[in-house]
C-alpha cells in the first residue's frame, strides 16, 4: 500500500473533504495528496500535452537561439548537439513523468522536491522554479516582439528604416499584455488555444521545411552540415576551432540552443489539477512533448543548415536565422517564414504564462 507524504502546506487539515466516496478518481487522488478540487477539470490529455509542446515551441527556441549555437561551435553544435542533448533531456522527462504519475498536483517539481527531500528542498525548488518561469515569460515575449518587428521590416522598407529598441520594447509590453488578458479568461479557452498551437507548430514547421528544401538556389553539403565548426564567441580560444578549450568550453555553450528550447515541459504537471485522468495524461504529456519536439526541431534545424548559402556571411551577421533566410529566399518569403515563427512564439508566451499562473496558485495554496 502506498503511503503518501504530508502535503507541503495546508492540505486537507484546513480544507477537509468529508466524503471521498462521492469523488471521481482524479478528485480522490488529489484528496489523498491533501487537497480538494478547486479548478475545473476541462483539459483533455491532448490539451495537457499541448501546453508542454507549445512551451517547448520549436518555432521559438530554434529561431531565437540559433545564433547561440552557430557562434559557439557552428553547424556541428546544431546537427550533432541537438539530438545528443535531447536524449539527456528525455531521460529527465521520463523521471518527471514517473513523479507526476504518482503526485499529479499543480505544484509540480517543488511539490515533488518537498515530498522527497523535505520542506526546505521544496521551498528553494519552488522559488527557483518560479523565478525561472518569470524569466522565460519575459524571454519568449521579447523574442516574439523582436521577430514581429523583423517580420514587418521584411514587408515594409519604411518600417525597417524606423527600427529602434524602444519600438521593440513597446511591442514586448503589448505581447505581455495580450497573453495576460487571454489567461484571465477561462481555462477551457486556454486548453482550446493550446490545441490550436500544436497544429500551428506542426503545420507551420512543415511549411518552413518545404520552403527551405525547394526554394534556395543551392544547399550546403552533408559534410559541412555535420562537421563544420565555427568559433564566433568573441575571443574565446582565440577564435580557434580546435583544442580542448573549444571542445570542452566553446562547443558546450552552443548546446544551450537545445537546453533553452526543450524546457518548460513541467507545465503538464502544473495543469494536472485541470486535466482529466491526470496521473496518466500528465505523465504522457511530459515525455511525448519532449520526444516529438526533439524530432521536429532537429528536422527544422537541419533545413536551416542546408539552406545556408554563405557560412562566412552568416557568421559575420551574428549567426541569426534571419541572415540565412534572406540569403536563401526572396525577402517577402523570408518575412513569411519569420511571421510563422512569430505566431508560434506568441502561443509559446501564452502557454508560459498559463504554466506560471498555475504554479503560483499552488505555491500560494501551500503557504
Amino acid at each position: 500500500m502506498r503511503v503518501d507524504p504530508p502535503p507541503p502546506g495546508r492540505g486537507l487539515q484546513e480544507a477537509p473533504v468529508a466524503d471521498t466516496s462521492k469523488l471521481n478518481a482524479d478528485e480522490q487522488r488529489l484528496a489523498e495528496l491533501g487537497y480538494k478540487q478547486e479548478l475545473s477539470r476541462n483539459w483533455s490529455g491532448f490539451s495537457n500535452f499541448a501546453i508542454s509542446f507549445s512551451i517547448i515551441s520549436i518555432l521559438a527556441g530554434c529561431f531565437t537561439t540559433f545564433g547561440q549555437a552557430w557562434n559557439n561551435g557552428g553547424p556541428i553544435a546544431i546537427s550533432i548537439g541537438w539530438p545528443l542533448i535531447s536524449i539527456f533531456i528525455l531521460i529527465i522527462g521520463l523521471t518527471m513523468s514517473e513523479l507526476v504519475s504518482a503526485y499529479p498536483t499543480s505544484g509540480g517539481i517543488y511539490w515533488w522536491a518537498c515530498a522527497l527531500g523535505g520542506p526546505k528542498a521544496g521551498y528553494y525548488t519552488g522559488w527557483l522554479n518560479l523565478i525561472g518561469l518569470w524569466a522565460v515569460i519575459a524571454s519568449v515575449s521579447y523574442g516574439c516582439a523582436t521577430f514581429l518587428d523583423l517580420s514587418l521590416s521584411a514587408f515594409s522598407e519604411d518600417w525597417a528604416a524606423g527600427y529602434s529598441l524602444q519600438r521593440v520594447f513597446i511591442i514586448f509590453i503589448c505581447v505581455l499584455a495580450a497573453v495576460s488578458i487571454l489567461n484571465i479568461f477561462s481555462g477551457a479557452l486556454m486548453a482550446m488555444l493550446n490545441n490550436v498551437s500544436v497544429w500551428w507548430h506542426v503545420i507551420g514547421a512543415a511549411v518552413i521545411v518545404i520552403i527551405l528544401i525547394v526554394l534556395p538556389p543551392s544547399h550546403m553539403s552533408v559534410s559541412d552540415v555535420f562537421t563544420m565548426t565555427v568559433n564566433n564567441s568573441g575571443g574565446l580560444n582565440g577564435g580557434e576551432t580546435s583544442g580542448l578549450l573549444f571542445w570542452l568550453y566553446v562547443l558546450p555553450l552552443g548546446f544551450l540552443l537545445t537546453q533553452y528550447t526543450i524546457t518548460g515541459f513541467d507545465a503538464s504537471a502544473h495543469v494536472s489539477e485541470e486535466t482529466q485522468g491526470a496521473a496518466d495524461a500528465a505523465a504522457k504529456g511530459i515525455w511525448r512533448s519532449i520526444f516529438y519536439s526533439a524530432i521536429g526541431g532537429w528536422i527544422l534545424l537541419l533545413t536551416f543548415l542546408f539552406a545556408v548559402q554563405d557560412p562566412e556571411a552568416v557568421t559575420a551577421g551574428g549567426g541569426g536565422v534571419a541572415v540565412i533566410f534572406f540569403q536563401a529566399l526572396d525577402a517577402k518569403v523570408a518575412g513569411a517564414v519569420l511571421l510563422i515563427s512569430t505566431i508560434g512564439q506568441f502561443f509559446c508566451s501564452m502557454s508560459c504564462m498559463t504554466s506560471c499562473s498555475r504554479m503560483m496558485f499552488a505555491f500560494s495554496r501551500d503557504g
